[in-house]
C-alpha cells in the first residue's frame, strides 16, 4: 500500500512538472531584468522591471513569474503592472518549482515591459539572535544572486539597498561591489532558466522589528449616525532578544539614534475619528499624543515601557467615525465600505487579523466582498441593551498582512427602516408599563388592619 501511495505521489509530481514545462513558452526570454532588493526595514521588498522578447518575434500574451517554494510562506504581497502602470491580474498555481503566478499581457506589444513588486515578511534573521542592551542589532538576508525565472535571461542586474553602511559581510559573486549602503550584483549575461546562486548579506539593521501577532478589529454599525471601531492589538518585538537584565539607568544614558529598542510609534486613524481612547490592562495610557492632520489623525503611541527584543505589549485602541462617510443607502439596501486594517506603524507586519462587523438588529441578505482572499468564519449574534433576537456579526480573518493590504471591503445587506423604531418603541413600552405599574401600586391597599372611621360628635 505504501509503495502504491509513493507511486501515485511521484506520478502526480511528474505530471505537474510536465504541465509547467508545457505552459512555458521556450521561445520567450527575459531580454533585460533590473531587480531592486530593499532591506532598509524589517520587510524585504523586491521590485522587478522585466523587458520581454520573443525569439520568433511573436506577440507575448502570457508571462509566468515563480516564487521559490522556500519563500512561499514568507510572501505577503505581490502585484504586477504593464508598461502603462495598469494592474495585471495574477493567477496563482502551486508547482514543484514553487508558486507560479500567471499574468495576461495586453495585446499589441512585441517587446512588453512588466513591473512586479513583492513583499516578504520574516526574511531577515537576527544574527546573533540575542544581544545586550548596548549592542548593535545585526541581521542576515539569504537570497539568490540570479533572478529565479522559468525563462532564459539575457542580461540582469541587482541593486540591494541596506539600512546601514555597516556591513559585516556579503557574498562577493563577481561582478559585485559595495558603495556606502548599496550593494550591486551584475550585470550577468545569458543566465539559464531556474538558475540559483546563494546570496548572504550580514549587516546592521536598527529599524523597529515590531510584529503584530494578533489584531482583533471590531466595527459596530449604528444607523443612528455612528460607527464605533475598536482594535485589540498584541505586539511583539521580533528582533534580537535582549540578553541579560534591563537597566533603566543605562537606557536613559544611551543617546544613540539607532537603538534596537522601540520607544514609540505612530498610528494613523481616519481623518474624521473622534473619541479616541488608548488603554491596556492597567487602564488608560496617558503617554500618547494626538495630532489632527489634513487627511488623517496621527496618534503617537508610547507604551508604558520600551520594547526590546522578545518583549511584547497588549493594548486596546478605539474611536468613532460618522456613518455617512462609510455607509451608503439605496432604499432598504445598504453598503458598508471600510478598511480591513489601518496603518498601525511604518513597515508593519501582521501575523493574523480577525475582523468582526456588528450590524444593526434585523439586517438580512448579508454579502461580503473582500479586496483579497480571506477566511470567512460562521456568522454569530451579538446582544446589547434593547436587543431582542441579537445583532448579526460577520467575521473573517487573514494571515500575513503588510501595509499593501490597507484596502476597503464592501459589505452589502438589507435593513428595513421600520426596524429603527424598535428601540424607541421598546423604551416607550417599558415606560408605559412602569407608569401603569406605579399607578396600580399606589391604588392598592396592603394594610392588615383597616383603620376605623371616627364617630361624629353629638350636639
Amino acid at each position: 500500500m505504501a509503495k502504491f501511495v509513493l507511486l501515485v505521489v511521484g506520478a502526480a509530481a511528474l505530471l505537474a512538472g510536465a504541465v509547467v514545462r508545457a505552459a512555458i513558452d521556450m521561445e520567450l526570454e527575459n531580454k533585460a531584468v533590473d531587480r531592486t532588493i530593499d532591506l532598509t526595514s524589517q520587510l524585504v521588498k523586491i521590485s522587478y522591471k522585466i523587458t520581454l522578447e520573443h525569439k520568433s518575434k511573436l506577440p507575448i500574451s502570457t508571462y509566468l513569474f515563480i516564487v521559490p517554494e522556500a519563500e512561499r510562506e514568507r510572501l505577503a504581497f505581490i502585484s504586477a503592472k504593464d508598461l502603462a502602470k495598469k494592474e495585471l491580474k495574477l493567477t496563482e498555481t502551486n508547482t514543484p518549482k514553487g508558486v507560479t503566478f500567471s499574468m495576461t499581457l495586453p495585446a499589441g506589444s512585441a517587446a512588453p515591459v512588466v513591473y512586479i513588486d513583492t513583499v516578504f515578511t520574516k526574511s531577515l534573521k537576527p544574527f546573533p539572535s540575542a544581544i545586550a542592551q548596548n549592542e548593535r542589532q545585526l541581521v542576515q538576508y539569504f537570497g539568490n544572486v540570479y533572478f529565479y525565472s522559468p525563462y532564459k535571461t539575457l542580461t540582469q542586474k541587482t541593486t540591494v539597498h541596506l539600512s546601514s553602511r555597516n556591513v559585516e559581510s556579503f557574498t562577493q559573486f563577481k561582478p559585485s561591489s559595495q558603495a556606502d549602503s548599496t550593494i550591486t550584483y551584475g550585470p550577468y549575461d545569458n543566465v539559464a532558466a531556474f538558475s540559483q546562486e546563494p546570496m548572504t548579506i550580514h549587516f546592521e539593521n536598527f529599524t523597529p522589528f515590531l510584529t503584530v501577532t494578533r489584531l482583533e478589529r471590531t466595527i459596530e454599525v449604528s444607523h443612528w449616525g455612528n460607527i464605533a471601531v475598536e482594535e485589540t492589538i498584541d505586539i511583539l518585538h521580533s528582533g534580537a532578544t535582549l540578553k541579560g537584565a534591563f537597566s533603566r539607568y543605562d537606557y536613559q544614558k544611551d543617546t544613540r539614534s539607532n537603538q534596537p529598542s522601540v520607544k514609540s510609534y505612530k498610528t494613523l486613524l481616519p481623518a474624521s475619528a473622534s473619541g479616541v481612547y488608548y488603554r491596556d490592562t492597567n487602564g488608560n495610557i496617558s503617554t500618547s499624543a494626538l495630532r489632527t492632520l489634513k487627511d488623517a489623525v496621527e496618534l503617537d503611541l508610547r507604551p508604558r515601557f520600551p520594547l526590546f527584543g522578545g518583549w511584547q505589549t497588549h493594548y486596546t485602541l478605539g474611536y468613532n467615525v460618522p456613518s455617512f462617510e462609510y455607509l451608503f443607502q439605496n432604499g432598504d439596501n445598504f453598503l458598508l465600505k471600510m478598511r480591513v486594517i489601518d496603518h498601525i506603524f511604518d513597515d508593519m507586519t501582521i501575523d493574523e487579523v480577525v475582523t468582526k462587523i456588528i450590524l444593526p438588529e434585523g439586517s438580512t441578505n448579508i454579502k461580503l466582498i473582500a479586496p483579497f482572499s480571506v477566511t470567512r468564519h460562521p456568522d454569530s449574534l451579538h446582544y446589547t441593551y434593547l436587543d431582542t433576537f441579537g445583532r448579526p456579526v460577520i467575521t473573517f480573518s487573514k494571515r500575513n498582512l503588510v501595509e499593501n493590504h490597507i484596502n476597503d471591503f464592501n459589505l452589502k445587506y438589507n435593513f428595513s427602516r421600520v426596524m429603527m423604531l424598535q428601540e424607541p418603541l421598546l423604551v416607550v413600552g417599558f415606560l408605559y408599563v412602569l407608569f401603569v405599574f406605579v399607578i396600580v401600586w399606589m391604588r392598592l391597599d396592603f394594610s392588615i388592619i383597616k383603620e376605623k372611621e371616627p364617630h361624629p360628635h353629638r350636639d
